[in-house]
């Protein structure tokens, strides 16, 4: 093809047509339904190893399970099936911020995630499980894991998830406005709205970066005969487009327990009726993975806080890998580092006994 027809085509799919990305999602089928918890069970694409603990998949609540499984090449599912790994997720469905606005914090660490982990262990018949987490996902599991010692659960991992918001420099004027509003500003809106919706949040997580967005063209036009860029330009705006709602009384949580009061760098989170649950109640092996570039949500000093506050954990590991906030979980470069990381500290922890 003539070089010049083939740019064109190149830079017309682009910024208008998209189809680069393959994102044909691995193959599953669903072993548990339950409202805001459909467990996923992957098809291996590889002999299984009977000697491998299932791992569970925990996404945030505002990102759809796609974040694990953004595109061929670029899957961590497909990832650790080909390592024979057998692989679950956990998938909130439809969140509403008007039918699920009362949904807190302790319903995905009492209700939500033990369900999944429970779901997963008896559909493998395994002894123990371990849970991957990106973002807030990974705050989630471990406060599960600290809230319910009796679950089997071998190893936590945490991906690029914030444990010390003072480190997270973008919200500085935030915590000014609403020390000068009496934090009236976001209870008022989030009450006004029910939480945050979707689309809000998919221009949130944009726009957090402008510099990045106002570039992001003149990116597509230089990488137009870089077609795997390109593919993971669309494979990302296709994430963003999708993003699921954050509920009411679960934002307002975050924002006070995390953003406002910082309660959680002291490894504490405060939920309904009084209760408090602490992150030293973590008796199982943990890992914390920062990205190089996340400078928006989860610097390395944030998500590597996570080790001062496991003061039971027999064994935590740190590491950081190339990327930013997303990079870090499903760029090109992850497998190399991020799931090998995870891959080797899970094999490390295959053992239930090994708690």
């Amino acid at each position: 093809m003539n070089p010049i027809v083939r740019e064109t085509r190149s830079v017309y799919r682009s910024l208008l047509g998209g189809g680069f990305a393959d994102m044909r999602r691995m193959p599953s089928e669903v072993i548990h339904d339950a409202d805001k918890c459909t467990v996923h069970r992957y098809e291996p694409t590889a002999t299984t190893d009977p000697t491998a603990l299932p791992v569970l998949l925990i996404p945030p609540m505002a990102a759809t399970p796609v974040c694990f499984d953004l595109r061929r090449g670029c899957s961590m599912v497909e990832f650790l099936l080909d390592e024979s790994r057998p692989t679950y997720l956990v998938d909130y469905g439809d969140i509403s911020t008007l039918r699920d606005q009362d949904l807190g914090l302790e319903h995905w660490i009492d209700e939500v995630l033990p369900d999944a982990i429970e779901a997963a262990l008896a559909d493998s018949g395994a002894p123990g499980i371990h849970l991957v987490g990106w973002c807030l996902g990974g705050i989630l599991e471990m406060f599960t894991t600290a809230a319910h010692p009796d679950l089997p659960i071998a190893s936590v991992t945490s991906i690029a998830s914030p444990f010390d918001f003072g480190e997270v420099r973008v919200l500085g004027p935030v915590r000014v406005l609403e020390t000068l509003t009496g934090g009236l500003l976001t209870t008022g809106i989030v009450r006004t709205l029910g939480g945050i919706p979707g689309r809000l949040n998919g221009l949130i997580y944009r726009w957090l970066d402008p510099v990045k967005q106002i570039k992001k063209p003149f990116v597509q036009l230089q990488s137009r005969d870089d077609p795997d860029t390109l593919a993971q330009i669309e494979a990302v705006d296709v994430l963003m487009d999708t993003m699921e709602a954050y509920p009411g009384r679960s934002i307002s949580q975050i924002y006070h327990s995390l953003i406002r009061t910082n309660r959680m760098s002291r490894g504490e989170l405060h939920l309904k009726d009084g209760r408090v649950v602490e992150l030293g109640s973590v008796t199982v092996p943990v890992m914390a993975i920062a990205g190089t570039g996340d400078l928006f949500f989860a610097p390395p000093a944030s998500a590597h806080h996570v080790a001062t506050l496991l003061t039971n954990s027999p064994r935590v590991r740190l590491e950081t890998a190339p990327g930013g906030h997303l990079g870090v979980l499903t760029g090109r470069t992850a497998r190399d580092t991020t799931w090998a990381y995870v891959q080797e500290f899970l094999s490390a922890h295959d053992r239930a006994d090994q708690r």
